[in-house]
């Protein structure tokens, strides 16, 4: 049997010594009741809940159908439809079908100092109470402006913006009319010529005559009417009793008994405003040879 040694006992106890004092230190907490209790009642709660959303009880012939919640949609943005916009004219211009006069004023009584033609443009400046004739810049003058009249007029831009002007006084009317050979008729053994008179003037004609010669032959004929008759060939005559501004008519000469084809002729037409071949008159001459 060995014998203790007191040297290897002292070593061992300082060992055990210094293994005591490093083992860490563990400090345990005592639970709370109340806690244990609240977290054990929310366990419950939940796995209830659970349960319940698994379970679906059947009763009667169809189950319920539970749709499905959609999601909300956030509205998106269109765009926006593009406006094209169509140029009109700042300043409203004119143009004509027909070549147009342009006069100081809005009527035929008023004289003529311009004309608006086929592919010309004007630009318009006023019109008049009763939006029939146009205030436009003259085509013919760079100054000045003129009354057109509307019949064959077509306006580009905006007429409502335009001012109403008052015409000028309507001038005392003057009378004025052209004249020009318009053919040689016959019928059987006479011929006779045919006049187109037009009423350019702001009188009205009641009364004719007319002196015509043969330069060829010094023959000379004459015809005083207070209307208008034109034959028309050997079956009869149109008669009119007035010739007003702005008309146009044709009138026959008294006849020939010979051809004058290839003759040279002069004729002098009067015409006047009261008939008798009185009041107020004007003459035309005119030379042709038929």
């Amino acid at each position: 049997m060995l014998k203790p040694n007191p040297i290897r006992l002292s070593v061992v106890f300082l060992l055990i010594a210094s293994l005591a004092c490093a083992a860490p230190v563990v400090t345990v907490a005592t639970p709370d009741a109340n806690l244990i209790g609240t977290l054990v009642a929310q366990t419950v709660v939940v796995g209830a809940t659970q349960t319940a959303q698994a379970f679906v009880p059947v009763t009667g012939s169809a189950s319920p159908t539970v749709a499905p919640e959609l999601p909300t949609l956030s509205p998106t943005a269109t765009a926006s439809p593009i406006v094209v916009f169509t140029s009109t004219p700042a300043v409203p211009l004119i143009s004509v079908s027909v070549a147009t006069n342009c006069r100081v004023g809005p009527g035929r009584v008023y004289d003529r100092v311009g004309a608006l033609l086929v592919g010309e443009v004007a630009e318009v400046i006023g019109v008049n109470p009763t939006g029939n004739y146009w205030y436009i810049r003259n085509p013919d003058s760079s100054t000045g402006f003129c009354w057109l009249w509307g019949e064959y007029a077509t306006l580009s831009g905006n007429p409502l913006a335009l001012p109403v002007y008052t015409p000028p006084p309507t001038p005392t009317p003057t009378p004025d009319f052209t004249v020009r050979f318009a053919g040689l008729e016959t019928c059987t053994t006479t011929w006779w010529v045919d006049f187109r008179l037009e009423n350019t003037g702001g009188v009205t004609f009641r009364s004719i005559s007319i002196t015509l010669r043969d330069v060829s032959t010094n023959i000379v004929l004459s015809l005083s009417a207070n209307e208008f008759t034109i034959v028309n060939g050997c079956p009869g005559s149109n008669t009119r009793n007035v010739l007003e501004p702005g008309d146009r008519l044709a009138v026959s000469m008294s006849p020939f008994s010979y051809d004058p084809t290839g003759h040279d002729l002069r004729a002098t037409i009067i015409l006047c405003t009261n008939t008798g071949g009185t009041g107020l008159c004007i003459s035309e001459d005119i030379n042709f040879k038929p």
